[in-house]
């Protein structure tokens, strides 16, 4: 499967930057934030597309009133995505913007409008937000733009996870990639689950990744080792811009030393295989074999006094040592020659 031109068959984890509210309502500060996240090891940089109209009403009656311990608690849902979202009129600059700087650049869609207007910037894939699972609607609408198509789990069950990957293809679209995800700003390490991976690529047969809610850099280095193909994290330039994600959000230099601790976990990850690398052969200088260990006379029975197992591993394996014992020796042998079985008569 490809986004673009990425491989998520290649070894190589696809990081994204979550740009979310981090702009702190400025053009420039987002468009400086896509450069950052390029430095900083990105591969592609996410937005997110909607209005406070398009995703709630306006409204502060008890049921749109957050509140249950969340970092927006009081705020209405329309003032908190009032403040969040990501001005219409600035994708054009911000895909451009990470065009120049060979990022990926692509966004989440919070209704049908918004895949429309996303559709005149050939985005390379869609994401659809772990609470916009349940909008099976959305979700037909945006498989049909036959783009791959990356889907946070988060609050999902496994009966609305199960739907969206049918919807999906019985749109003809099998682009997916499911994200592990825990819907909780920021999300406790206990609560990451992070063997859903290795679960969601082996029960729905699709890409499987991490949408990291959690603190630092361990939670995705983990993902990662356990075979997660994507990443995704919000970014911001400085934690200082504030804003509604700014708590959970790396910063330049965090967000650095994550990408090159992923790279590393992906080498540690290495594949399944039983022969050996060049250094690994080497290192058969450390094992042991059978060498002469007293000089032996052409015709000398070989004994336990004259043949042992030991370092280093040139000589034939420990495993013949009871099948030379009782031998003759074909020719004079001296001490430290390595055994082989052309010395055995």
């Amino acid at each position: 499967m490809k986004i673009a031109h990425f491989d998520l068959e290649q070894p190589h984890t696809f990081i994204i930057a979550e740009l979310s509210a981090n702009h702190g309502n400025s053009l420039e500060t987002a468009k400086e934030t896509i450069r950052a996240a390029k430095k900083a090891g990105a591969d592609a940089i996410k937005l997110q597309t909607y209005t406070a109209d398009t995703l709630t009403i306006d409204c502060n009656t008890e049921d749109f009133v957050l509140k249950g311990g969340t970092l927006w608690d009081n705020k209405t849902l329309y003032e908190l995505y009032q403040e969040a979202y990501t001005p219409w009129e600035w994708h054009e600059e911000l895909f451009a913007c990470a065009k120049e700087e060979g990022l990926l650049c692509f966004s989440t869609p919070f209704d049908k409008s918004a895949v429309d207007f996303l559709e005149q910037f050939n985005p390379p894939a869609y994401k659809i937000a772990s609470f916009e699972v349940s909008d099976y609607a959305l979700v037909r609408y945006v498989a049909s733009k036959k783009r791959p198509i990356i889907i946070s789990t988060g609050i999902a069950t496994l009966e609305e996870i199960e739907d969206v990957v049918r919807i999906c293809k019985e749109e003809g679209n099998e682009e997916i990639v499911l994200l592990q995800c825990t819907s909780a700003y920021p999300a406790p390490l206990e609560n990451a689950n992070l063997l859903m991976i290795p679960d969601l690529q082996e029960r729905f047969g699709v890409v499987a990744g991490f949408s990291d809610h959690t603190l630092g850099i361990t939670a995705p280095v983990m993902a990662v080792a356990l075979g997660a193909k994507v990443i995704e994290k919000h970014f911001i330039l400085d934690k200082s811009i504030g804003g509604a994600d700014a708590s959970f959000s790396l910063d330049v230099e965090a967000f650095s030393q994550m990408s090159k601790a992923v790279r590393e976990a992906e080498k540690l990850r290495g594949e399944v295989h039983y022969h050996h690398e060049p250094h690994t052969i080497k290192g058969r200088q450390f094992a042991r074999s059978l060498y002469v260990t007293k000089e032996i006379q052409k015709s000398e029975v070989f004994t336990e006094e004259n043949i042992r197992s030991i370092r280093p591993g040139y000589g034939l394996h420990p495993k013949h040592l009871g099948e030379v014992l009782g031998k003759r020796a074909s020719k004079h042998l001296h001490k430290g020659e390595r055994l082989t079985w052309e010395m055995l008569v």
